[in-house]
């Protein structure tokens, strides 16, 4: 199975076209969003071929994102524990947390596989004991550490670790 993920969007439509755009291309199964829509107009265009879920972020001031979301897909408020995977051929089962922010408490949680957070705007995919930190990117942000051009990333549960995500930069 692979999973889509991608956050801090910020009402960049173009954006979230380049998103959803490489998301089909690849063939995902899901896609997960962690949080920072910000207006339900940028939520929309997620409404495609692959199951959808999103938590909240600290910039989604419009509750109707809330809304928006549930017409197509799952919308988790705070945080999310899901299970992907586990079914033919789709690799082994993993339980993922989802959540908007980098609280330490959920991120290095041995209690699942990948913990999924946005936040920084900074990618990466790294190991702590038995759980997988993954942050997808975002928008390009003038803060120290931020990166440089819009990235996603994808998860496939056919593989294990670090060695399963793989990071796009995207035009937008």
């Amino acid at each position: 199975m692979l999973i889509g993920i991608v956050s801090d969007t910020h009402d960049d439509s173009a954006a979230v076209e380049a998103a959803v755009s490489l998301f089909e291309r690849e063939g995902v199964d899901a896609v997960v969003h962690c949080g920072d829509f910000v207006a339900p107009f940028s939520v929309t265009p997620f409404d495609a071929d692959f199951a959808f879920h999103a938590v909240r972020g600290n910039n989604d001031g419009e509750w109707a994102v809330e809304s928006t979301v549930e017409e197509f897909g799952t919308y988790h408020g705070e945080a999310a524990a899901l299970s992907f995977g586990g079914g033919d051929g789709a690799g082994d089962a993993v339980d993922v947390a989802v959540t908007h922010g980098t609280s330490d408490l959920v991120v290095d949680c041995g209690d699942y596989d990948y913990v999924l957070h946005g936040h920084t705007h900074a990618h990466g995919a790294e190991a702590h004991g038995g759980t997988v930190r993954v942050n997808p990117g975002g928008l390009p942000i003038p803060v120290d550490g931020a990166d440089d051009a819009f990235r996603v990333a994808t998860l496939d549960t056919a593989a294990s670790g670090v060695d399963a995500v793989t990071h796009y930069v995207l035009d937008r």
